[in-house]
C-alpha cells in the first residue's frame, strides 16, 4: 500500500454478494436502539443562519481571495481563513461552507466580468484592512510539476492491498497518480499487492470492486492491472539471483536472535554461508521442509548502518497457506514462500517500468530499503515524491478495526453506509467523483501534515451539484397555519433561483393552509417567494417592506408526508415532516431550503451536506 496515503489505510471488507445498486433498501434496517428524532434542538441547529457581520466577513474574504488570485479564488482557502479568525464559527462549519462557496463563486464572477480594479475598489471602500500588505498571488493550477520527466514514458502506480473496498484516504493515491498520468500521457497501473494471506488477507470480491471504484473516481479505467499473486515466479527468480550473486542469504535465526544481532550491529551466523548452502536452504523453504518462522531470505546491506530498519532486511518469508490459503482459487495453497511488501513492490516497480513513486512520508524507510536492493541489481530507482498526513476533523475517530466491528454488530449497514469514510459511503452520500478529484488536487503534494474540515470537501461538491439541484421545501416538525385574506389560487416559485430555464414550481392553495416549522411559528415572518404573513395567519404585502425573517413553507394542498434522513457519525437520524410535492425520480439531488443538499431515495431524503 505504499502509495495509498496515510489516512485511513484500507483493511476494508466487502461481501461478494454486496453491491451498491440500491442503498435505499439498506439504510432503513436500523437497530431498535436508533431513535426516530423529531426536530426540537436539532432543528434549531440546522436552521442556523449567519448574522450581518458574519455575512460581511464571508463576502469580503471572498472578494479578497478573488482579487489576490485573478478571479480564481478557492473556497477552501477562504474557509480556512474564516475558521482561524472566528473560532465561534467552527461548530457551524457545515453551514458556513456552502455560503463561502456561493460567495467565492460570485466574487470570481464579479472579478472576471467587471475586472480586478472593481473588486479592489469595493474592498478599499468596505474593508480596506484586507488590502493592507496583500498582493495579488499567482494561484497554482493543478498539481506541482512532476520532476525528471524528460525523454521518458511516465509510468505511475496505485497499489492497494485488495482486502476490501477503498477508503477516502485511498482516493488521494488514485487521484494524484491518475492526474499525473493523464497530464503526461503516461500509464497508470493498478497493482494488487496481495501477498499477505495471514495478517491482511485479500478479499475475493475486492478484485472486481476496486477497479470499478478507480474508474468511477478518475472517469476512466486504469491502463493496466497487475496482480502480485500471479507473479510469484518472478519474485522467486529475483530471490534466486540474490542468493546466487551473494547479496542475499537464507537466515534461520529466530526473530529474537536476529533482533539482538541488529541492535548490536553484528552479523548473524547465516550471513556468511556459501551460495550452495543458501541454495539448499532455499529449496527447503520451497518444498516445505522448513515451516513458517524457520527461515527467511534477507537482503545483504550493512549491519552497521545507522538506521536499524535497513540492516539486512527480510525479503521473503514462509506462510502457512494450508491453514490460511490465498482466497483466489487459482492460487490457494500453491505457494509456501511469499515476498514481503518492500521486496515485492521494488521488483514489480522495476519490471513494470515505474518511473515515479508517490507515497506517504511514513514510507521513507521503504524507499531506503528498496534503493539498496536496486543498487545490488544495478537498477535505477524511480523518482520518489512524498506527501504528509491529511486528517479530516470529523473522521478523526474512525479506524478500520472500529468500522469493521461496527458493521459486524449492526451499527452500520455496510461499507456503503453514508456515515463511513469509504468510497462507497461517499458515493451513497452523493459526493461526486469530480469533487473528490478537485479536493485532492487542491491540497496538492506536500510533506506538510494537513488538517482540514469535511466542509472543504462539501464545498467542492456544492460547486458541482448546485446548478443542477432543483429547490424544494421540507418542513420538519410541521405546524399547520390557516391563512386568511386575499389568498390566491396558486403561486409560481422558481425551480432554481439562478436558472429561469428550469421553470417554476406551482404551489396551490385549495385548502387555504400552509405548514411551517414549529421553531418558525413564534413571530411574524415572510413566506419565501410569496408574501408577508401577519399575526393570526393574515396575508400581508407581496412586496417585501421590512426585515422580518424569511422562512420556507409548503402548502397543505401540494405537500405530503416524508422523512429526512441525516447520516450522523453515531447514528442515522430520521426526521418526520412534509415535503413539497414533486415528480423527481429516485436518485435526484435537490436542495432543501434552509437545510442542505439531499438525495431522493425510496424512503425519504438522504441529507448529503448543508
Amino acid at each position: 500500500m505504499g502509495n495509498c496515503g496515510a489516512l485511513l489505510e484500507s483493511e476494508l471488507f466487502n461481501s461478494s454478494s454486496k453491491t451498491r445498486e440500491n442503498w435505499n433498501d439498506l439504510v432503513f434496517k436500523v437497530n431498535s436502539s436508533q431513535r426516530i428524532h423529531q426536530l426540537t434542538a436539532l432543528g434549531r441547529t440546522m436552521a442556523w443562519t449567519p448574522d450581518g457581520d458574519t455575512q460581511q466577513l464571508i463576502w469580503h474574504l471572498a472578494l479578497q481571495n478573488a482579487f489576490e488570485y485573478d478571479g480564481k479564488g478557492a473556497a477552501g482557502s477562504v474557509i480556512g481563513r474564516i475558521m482561524s479568525m472566528r473560532a465561534d464559527l467552527r461548530q457551524h462549519g457545515g453551514h458556513v461552507s456552502p455560503l463561502v462557496a456561493q460567495s467565492v463563486q460570485k466574487a470570481n464572477q464579479l472579478a472576471q466580468e467587471q475586472g480586478l480594479e472593481h473588486v479592489e475598489s469595493i474592498l478599499a471602500s468596505e474593508a480596506p484592512h484586507l488590502l493592507e500588505g496583500r498582493q495579488k498571488q499567482e494561484k497554482r493550477e493543478g498539481l506541482p510539476d512532476l520532476k525528471n520527466v524528460q525523454d521518458k514514458k511516465i509510468v505511475l502506480r496505485f497499489a492497494p492491498n485488495p482486502n476490501g473496498p477503498l477508503s477516502f484516504g485511498h482516493a488521494r493515491g488514485i487521484v494524484i497518480n491518475g492526474t499525473y498520468a493523464k497530464e503526461h500521457a503516461g500509464t497508470l497501473i493498478l497493482r494488487f499487492d496481495d501477498t499477505d494471506t495471514t495478517v491482511k488477507p485479500p478479499t475475493l470480491s475486492a478484485y472486481d470492486l476496486i477497479p470499478e471504484e478507480v474508474e468511477w473516481l478518475l472517469g476512466r479505467p486504469a491502463d493496466r492491472i497487475v496482480i502480485a499473486s500471479n507473479r510469484i515466479s518472478q519474485y522467486y527468480e529475483h530471490a534466486e539471483k540474490m542468493l546466487n550473486e551473494g547479496f542475499g542469504y537464507v537466515c534461520k535465526c529466530s526473530a529474537d536472535a536476529f533482533r539482538k544481532f541488529r541492535e548490536s550491529k553484528t552479523n548473524c551466523p547465516c550471513r556468511d554461508k556459501s551460495i550452495e548452502q543458501n541454495q539448499e536452504d532455499w529449496n527447503k523453504m520451497l518444498d516445505g521442509t522448513y515451516k513458517p518462522g524457520d527461515a527467511v531470505v534477507r537482503v545483504k546491506t550493512d549491519m552497521t548502518l545507522k538506521n536499524p530498519a535497513l540492516r539486512d532486511w527480510p525479503a521473503l518469508r514462509m506462510q502457512d497457506t494450508e491453514i490460511n490459503p490465498h482466497p483466489r482459487p487459482s492460487i490457494g495453497s500453491k505457494y509456501k514462500v511469499w515476498p514481503l511488501l518492500d521486496f515485492q513492490s521494488a521488483v514489480e516497480d522495476y519490471l513494470q517500468g515505474v518511473t515515479h513513486i508517490i507515497r506517504g512520508k511514513d514510507l521513507m524507510d521503504s524507499t531506503r530499503k528498496q534503493t539498496l536492493l536496486y543498487e545490488h541489481f544495478g537498477w535505477t530507482y524511480p523518482e520518489t515524491i512524498y506527501w504528509g498526513r491529511v486528517k479530516v476533523h470529523e473522521w478523526g475517530g474512525f479506524s478500520t478495526s472500529k468500522m469493521r466491528a461496527s458493521i459486524e454488530n449492526g451499527e452500520y449497514q455496510g461499507w456503503d453506509d453514508p456515515r463511513l469514510p469509504t468510497i462507497q459511503g461517499l458515493q451513497t452520500r452523493g459526493i461526486q467523483a469530480e469533487a473528490l478529484r478537485n479536493f485532492w488536487v487542491e491540497l496538492g503534494v506536500t510533506q506538510k501534515d494537513i488538517s482540514v474540515p469535511l466542509a472543504s470537501l462539501f464545498s467542492h461538491n456544492t460547486k458541482i451539484i448546485d446548478d443542477d439541484a432543483p429547490r424544494l421545501s421540507f418542513i420538519r416538525n410541521p405546524v399547520e397555519i390557516q391563512i386568511k385574506g386575499d389568498v390566491p389560487s396558486h403561486v409560481n416559485i422558481p425551480v432554481h433561483p439562478n436558472h429561469e430555464d428550469q421553470g417554476v414550481r406551482r404551489i396551490s392553495f385549495d385548502q387555504s393552509s400552509i405548514f411551517i416549522e414549529q421553531d418558525d411559528s413564534v413571530e411574524t415572518y415572510r413566506l419565501k417567494e410569496f408574501a408577508d404573513l401577519e399575526e393570526n395567519g393574515v396575508l400581508g404585502s407581496v412586496e417585501r417592506t421590512d426585515k422580518r425573517p424569511i422562512i420556507h413553507w409548503v402548502s397543505s394542498t401540494t405537500s405530503e408526508e416524508s422523512t429526512l434522513i441525516i447520516p450522523d457519525q453515531e447514528e442515522m437520524k430520521f426526521i418526520s415532516g412534509r415535503i413539497e410535492t414533486n415528480n423527481y425520480p429516485i436518485g435526484t439531488i435537490v436542495q432543501l431550503e434552509r437545510i442542505g443538499y439531499a438525495i431522493l431515495t425510496a424512503k425519504g431524503y438522504l441529507l448529503m451536506h448543508e
